[in-house]
């Protein structure tokens, strides 16, 4: 056996390991990516869910938004306004969180709305909607009550009730990933404590909308003259609440004769 030329393979093999290492600490080096450590701050106040409600891809790319100014504070629903608060001392700034809270803007329950067919299709919203009439409920713009959001909510804060999706308002999170799963663009993120809300979303004529629901908005406009600070007007058919200007009098859900002003 010839020894040196097994220590000649050694000292070889070793000696290129020592100079692989040397070269891969100095391109480590060279090409390192600067990390703001603001970023790593932010990151650890986080809750950690990456559900993807403030708009980014998860809680890293979250932090790096809010480290460069791209994102406020306060862009984590999860965390509201404990988490900001944080966030806030991290960025040396004072921060105002407003609680906020999804709303379904449909009140057809069974009783309420009625079907045009009998739906045996798969148990989805999202497939449902491209079958004829756009879901069998006779109100085009109506809760098809199949659950699509509420397979898409992590907190378990949304359920189909009577036959519409209702929100849990206390374990909401405003994540708003229920927004994105409804297909008929039936929730809203509204402010946690806006009092009044228009519990419709049917753009049809006041007497087309009688025909196929007992408690739709028919666009009478009475919630408009009833309102006394201008937060309530009526587009394409439909009342819509101004939360910044709404002082929650309840004068416009005094007025509707609908009730749909909830």
């Amino acid at each position: 056996m010839d020894f040196g030329a097994i220590v000649s393979a050694c000292l070889l093999v070793g000696g290129s390991g020592v100079v692989i290492g040397v070269l891969l600490g100095i391109a480590g080096r060279a090409f390192a990516v600067e990390v703001d450590e603001k970023e790593g701050k932010i990151r650890e106040c986080l809750p950690g869910s990456n559900c993807g409600g403030c708009g980014y891809a998860g809680c890293d790319a979250a932090a790096a938004a809010i480290a460069k100014g791209e994102a406020p504070a306060s862009a984590c629903p999860v965390g509201g306004a404990t988490v900001a608060a944080r966030i806030g001392e991290v960025l040396g700034i004072q921060v105002e969180s407003i609680k906020k809270v999804a709303f379904v803007k449909c009140s057809g329950d069974c009783q309420k709305a009625g079907n045009k067919y009998e739906y045996s299709g798969n148990h989805s919203c999202r497939e449902a909607v491209y079958v004829t009439g756009k879901g069998a409920k006779k109100c085009t713009y109506g809760c098809l009550g199949l659950g699509s959001c509420v397979e898409a909510c992590e907190f378990d804060a949304i359920h189909i009730e009577n036959g519409i999706a209702v929100v849990d308002r206390e374990k909401c999170v405003a994540c708003g990933k229920c927004v994105k799963a409804c297909p008929k663009e039936l929730i809203e993120i509204i402010p946690y404590k806006s009092k009044y809300h228009v519990q419709c979303n049917s753009r049809d004529k006041g007497a087309d909308v009688n025909k196929v629901c007992g408690t739709g908005c028919i666009g009478c406009s009475m919630c408009v003259k009833a309102c006394p600070k201008d937060a309530v007007h009526v587009t394409d058919f439909l009342a819509k609440i101004d939360y910044e200007k709404c002082v929650g009098c309840g004068l416009c859900a005094q007025k509707c004769p609908k009730q749909v002003i909830k």
